[in-house]
């Protein structure tokens, strides 16, 4: 069985480009904007337990700040179940991992997102 623990290196600028991108959309007010760029890096990160588990989390703190019940909510069982699963390479790929999905739904992977994690493998 194939364990993934962390992310390629050749994939760790495009993830922490998209939580930069978020951070600076959040610290701008544009909060749509900057959950479209938590959820490319949850599909870029979905894979790998550690990058996995931290979008979670930072989807979580982003729940607590809107004051979103629902996805406060609904990422307390994701942060503590979607790392395990891409532990041990069984996560619905695509998926952008936010409470207005469900948690197995597989998702089409942006044009641009396919590129970047095909490069990868």
């Amino acid at each position: 069985m194939k364990v993934y623990w962390k992310m390629p290196h050749s994939l760790k600028p495009f993830f922490y480009q998209e939580l930069n991108d978020f951070r600076n959309e959040l610290n701008q007010g544009n909060l749509s904007e900057a959950w479209r760029k938590l959820e490319r890096a949850h599909v870029i990160g979905q894979q790998w337990f550690v990058e996995h588990t931290y979008v979670h989390w930072v989807m979580l703190q982003f729940g607590i700040k809107i004051k979103s019940r629902k996805e406060i909510l609904g990422q307390i069982p994701r942060l503590l179940i979607g790392g395990v699963k891409s532990f041990v390479g069984k996560i619905p790929v695509g998926n952008t991992g936010g409470a207005n999905v469900p948690p197995l739904k597989r998702m089409e992977i942006p044009e641009d997102l396919r590129t970047i994690l095909a490069k990868a493998e």
